[in-house]
């Protein structure tokens, strides 16, 4: 999955469309937007966003780590 995460960056940094890049890896274009808003980091003090797939795949993790049901005891 980290390499489809790196696939994204690498495509957005090339400008294609959310379609293209949904298409290339067989998914739907709203999990591309998704993952596109999940690992979007600022740059230049908040002015700017951009996509990386390190930040997308931490945010992926931290979601596992407390996804799972805690127990009772």
């Amino acid at each position: 999955m980290y390499e489809e995460r790196v696939l994204i960056q690498i495509r957005l940094k090339d400008n294609y469309t959310i379609r293209a890049i949904a298409r290339e890896i067989s998914c739907s274009p709203s999990t591309v937007s998704n993952e596109m808003a999940r690992g979007s980091v600022a740059l230049y003090n908040g002015h700017m966003t951009r996509y990386k797939a390190s930040a997308g795949q931490k945010a992926y993790d931290d979601n596992r780590k407390h996804s799972r049901r805690h127990s009772d005891f």
